[in-house]
This record gives C-alpha cells, sequence and structure tokens, in this order.
C-alpha cells in the first residue's frame, strides 16, 4: 500500500464524507457491544510492541489502552496496524482509535482527528558503532551518505525537506531499517525517542546520535475517525486524566520513556 504522504487519491478525498462517525456513534458502539477495538503498530518498541518470541504486546500504550478499555468497561481488542496504513484503517472503521504515539502531522490532520498530547519527541540518528561514515550529526547531510527512514513515519517528509546532499531511502516492510544498516546499504537511519530505545536496549553495534539542538519536536496524541465529537471529548478526558494522576508518568518509567512526556502545567 503506497504510503499517505504521497498524493490522495480522489477517491479516498470523495469517501471521507461516507466514512466520516455521526455524533456519539463510537462511545454508543462501544458501550452497546462492551469492546474496544484500538489499532497498535506491533513493531513499535516501547509503545506498542509485540514480542516475536511470547507474541505478547508490551509498551505504554499497551497500558494505557487497557486502562482506557477498563474505564469504559469494555474488552480490549487489539488491531495491526502502522503508520503507512493508518488513515486507511481508521477511515474504513477497523478500529475505533490508534494508539501508538501517533505523530500530529499536518498531513493526517486532513483526514483524522487528534486528542490532547501526551508525549513528545525529537528526531535521532542511528548508526553503527564502527561507522567511519557517520559519526556526528554534522555527517549525515553529506554527498555520497544513505540515510534511511521507515515509510509513513513524520522522519519521510522531515527527512524529504531536510537533506540537501545525502540521499534518502525509504524502508518499507518487511525490510527494516536494522536489516539495511548492518548490511551497509545504508549509513544511518532516522526515528524518533521510542524506537531508538529498541537499538539501545538490544544492539551493542548501534550508537545513537543526538541532534546538538532541537530539530523537528513532534507531539504524539491518539487518533480518531473525523464527525464525533463526543468520542473524541470521551478520549481527551482520559488523555487528561492518566497525565494528572500519575498513570501516564508511571507506565512511562516502566518502558523507560519518562524523557518525552508532556506533564500536565502547574496550576
Amino acid at each position: 500500500m503506497k504510503c499517505f504522504f504521497q498524493v490522495v487519491s480522489g477517491f479516498l478525498l470523495a469517501g471521507l464524507m461516507h466514512t466520516a462517525a455521526t455524533a456519539g456513534e463510537v462511545l454508543e458502539r462501544v458501550q452497546r457491544s462492551s469492546e474496544l477495538r484500538v489499532c497498535v503498530w506491533p513493531d513499535y518498541y516501547g509503545i506498542s510492541y509485540r514480542n516475536p518470541k511470547t507474541r505478547q504486546f508490551t509498551g505504554l500504550d499497551i497500558d494505557m489502552s487497557a486502562e482506557f478499555a477498563r474505564e469504559l468497561g469494555a474488552r480490549l481488542h487489539h488491531v495491526d496496524s502502522s503508520f503507512a496504513t493508518l488513515v486507511d484503517d481508521l477511515l474504513k472503521d477497523r478500529c475505533d482509535i490508534a494508539m501508538f504515539a501517533v505523530g500530529v502531522l499536518p498531513q493526517r490532520e486532513k483526514f483524522l482527528r487528534f486528542s490532547q498530547p501526551y508525549l513528545q519527541s525529537d528526531i535521532y540518528a542511528v548508526t553503527s558503532r564502527s561507522s567511519r561514515v557517520v559519526r556526528r550529526w554534522e555527517d549525515i547531510d553529506q554527498p555520497g551518505v544513505q540515510v534511511a527512514v521507515q515509510a509513513g513515519t513524520f522522519m519521510e517528509p522531515v527527512m524529504r525537506d531536510s537533506l540537501r546532499q545525502a540521499n534518502m531511502v525509504v524502508i518499507r516492510p518487511p525490510t527494516t531499517r536494522e536489516q539495511e544498516l548492518e548490511a551497509g546499504r545504508v549509513d544511518v537511519f532516522m526515528t524518533d525517542y521510542p524506537y531508538s530505545r529498541r537499538l539501545l536496549d538490544n544492539a551493542e553495534w548501534a550508537r545513537l546520535i543526538s541532534p546538538p539542538q532541537p530539530f523537528h519536536v513532534l507531539p504524539y496524541a491518539y487518533a480518531i475517525r473525523p464527525g464525533d465529537d463526543e468520542w473524541l471529548a470521551r478520549i481527551n478526558r482520559f488523555v487528561t486524566d492518566m497525565r494528572q494522576d500519575g498513570r501516564l508518568e508511571s507506565a512511562a518509567r516502566r518502558h523507560r520513556l519518562s524523557e518525552i512526556v508532556i506533564r500536565p502545567t502547574a496550576r
């Protein structure tokens, strides 16, 4: 499936009016069926990661989705999604909400509605410890450097606009950025803070390079299809509560993501 950052077909645009929820529809359906369908990206380490050996989910938004389902008195059903299929999955009603730290981007806001943000992350670079090509942030945008990004992530449009001399390589499943880096086909890949933890926790060969100053800090939120203000209001109430009562902070500590939590401002 083509990345949604590409030109969206007239068919999808025309279908927006048909797929939009009506006021209160989703919340009423969740309460009636006692089931909450939550889209997650199973490869998002620290956020919504499915262990390939145990097939069990772990991550901050796995915990938060369980909390939300508990509040709604609903059974939780996780639906596999990704950043490349996010818009399609929501508009075609495959899930009631996407809970996997979705970056709030103008391209996505054209088709989706977002909750209040609860996390924020800058862009980071991952290279190999043995690399002689990329040692500092300044080495990335140089002639001949192969810079990988995951298809559908916010790094794709940002790096496309930012790189002037390096070559951007878009990685699509089943290929991974780590495989391409280890094989030497790319020199560095760009990612956010949660995904960088995967490499730092599991790959001794990996080295993280942070930007010398803020590069492109992006808020993360939950996403729904448009047209249901009552459902969005209920989600925002949950986000406000989890930020203020310590549940978000506690989950962030468990999954080593405290650095990117958006904390409530003092009253």
